[in-house]
């Protein structure tokens, strides 16, 4: 069906239509010339990490069937790929640069280019080197150094090509569910190492566009997981000030030293027992300040927030590792996400696309320094199967990309400068610690055979951009 749109609406001219992915969720080849371990790889292989004790050593075998995965990619007519660079790949650990690893993706870029894909480059989607771990990971400032030697080292090589690079997906996920929530890679409950790392990723960020930027790469950004903390009660003063120092957490404690050079005030009086300020050295905000010529925006659902215990039974929105990791920083026992009787996704996750516009316009609003925004992931899961006329109709899918892709146009009507909209996933993957569980993919992988089938939400994606292409001015 033609999407909702506001009366005479267009989408903006050269907005790009793409699909992401992450290179330890699909690429497979985990040992494979000269990779060593990334931190998901060490991480799956510890009994109870990871659902059914899956792991991303063969994952859907990219690194073998890249060229029929851009193929894949072209008859979807996407304009661009989001895609990522195993740093434990190209420099696994300290030393010289393995080639073989570069190659790969060389290769890749080389692959889209030739079919029109414009190559949108994530240096850190999450896998760390495991060698770099053991000496401290991210909870250690050295680790943003060796991060600049690796960014080098790809641009060096892809430079001449590729032409967008974000330097972090979604830090809030690999710093404090990572190191603090225990979740995620590598599984460290520490407060104090969770808040270093995200500062340390935050000076990364900085050091790399600095640099990047005066070596001629044109255009820099990042990728941030933003959600809207909802108070449970807007009248109940416990639960706004719980919904306060989630935002302050979740969102404001990435977008303030990117943009603004400074921390939350309210941020650092919430973490002031984890002795956070003892980490930003003198010139550590001019660093991370740098400009940046785009934000991503990775969104998939709100969080409905109270500082009150549920009643037993209640369901809750937030796993929890994740209530662990925000009750260790809010100064409250209980964070928690009640029910707002929403639908849900295959994840548990609330299904509210006004949710998208409404974050869209407030970025927009609050930050007026604000570069142009991409939606670099916003996707769902669900429990898609194969049919017996041998494709995927996936139903509830093409509804949740329908709806917010609605969504993201109001924002843009109401003058929030979106100029991108990349779906999660290109394909089905290896998702996390949820393994092979859930499957966000508009393209189905069968894991066995590995035969990749264009979902019915992937060819309403297609038809979609097709459709914007035709009418945009």
């Amino acid at each position: 069906m033609a999407l909702a749109l506001p009366d005479g609406f267009h989408w903006p001219a050269g907005f790009l239509w793409g699909a992401a992915t992450a290179a330890a969720q699909i690429e497979g080849a985990a040992h494979e010339d000269g990779k060593l371990d990334s931190i998901w790889d060490h991480f799956a292989r510890i009994p109870g990490n990871v659902a059914h004790g899956d792991t991303p050593e063969v994952a859907v075998d990219h690194y073998h069937r890249m060229p029929e995965d851009v193929q894949l990619m072209k008859r979807l007519g996407l304009d661009s790929y989001r895609f990522s660079v195993s740093w434990a790949r190209v420099k696994p650990a300290d030393g010289p640069v393995n080639a073989k690893g570069l190659d790969f993706y060389s290769r890749l870029v080389d692959e889209l280019l030739a079919n029109g894909i414009l190559p949108w480059l994530t240096l850190y989607h999450w896998d760390l080197p495991q060698a770099v771990e053991e000496t401290g990971g991210w909870a250690n400032r050295d680790t943003a150094e060796r991060f600049l030697d690796y960014a080098i080292a790809v641009h060096d090589a892809l430079g001449d090509r590729v032409t967008h690079w974000t330097t972090f997906n979604e830090p809030l996920c690999s710093s404090l569910i990572g190191y603090a929530g225990g979740e995620h890679a590598p599984g460290r409950q520490e407060p104090r190492a969770g808040l270093a790392a995200l500062h340390h990723q935050h000076l990364a960020h900085g050091l790399a566009v600095r640099e990047l930027r005066a070596r001629g790469a044109e255009k820099l950004g990042i990728t941030l997981n933003l959600t809207n903390a909802i108070p449970n009660d807007p009248a109940d003063p416990v639960d706004l000030d719980a919904a306060r120092r989630l935002d302050a957490l979740w969102n404001r404690a990435y977008l303030e030293p990117i943009l603004l050079g400074s921390y939350p005030a309210d941020f650092l009086q919430d973490v002031a027992a984890h002795r956070f300020e003892e980490l930003v050295l003198g010139g550590d905000l001019e660093v991370i300040n740098q400009p940046i010529d785009f934000l991503g925006v990775n969104h998939y659902h709100d969080d409905n927030v109270s500082g009150h215990p549920l009643p037993e039974g209640h369901p809750r929105g937030l796993a929890p590792t994740d209530k662990q990791t925000s009750s260790w920083f809010v100064g409250s026992e209980f964070i928690t996400t009640p029910t707002r009787h929403l639908p849900q996704t295959a994840m548990g996750w609330e299904i509210n696309p006004d949710g998208l516009r409404s974050l869209l316009v407030r970025l927009g609003r609050e930050y007026p320094q604000l570069p142009p925004l991409y939606i670099t992931e916003n996707g769902s899961a669900w429990p898609d199967e194969l049919a017996e006329d041998g494709h995927v109709h996936d139903a509830d899918r093409v509804a949740f990309l329908e709806r917010h892709l609605e969504a993201v146009a109001q924002a843009v009507a109401q003058g929030a400068d979106v100029r991108g909209y990349f779906a999660w996933s290109l394909m089905d993957n290896f998702e996390w610690a949820w393994g092979y569980e859930k499957r966000f993919g508009v393209v189905y992988v069968d894991y066995v055979s590995q035969e990749r089938i264009v979902k019915d939400s992937g060819h309403t994606f297609a038809a979609i951009a097709a459709s914007a292409r035709s009418l945009t001015p």
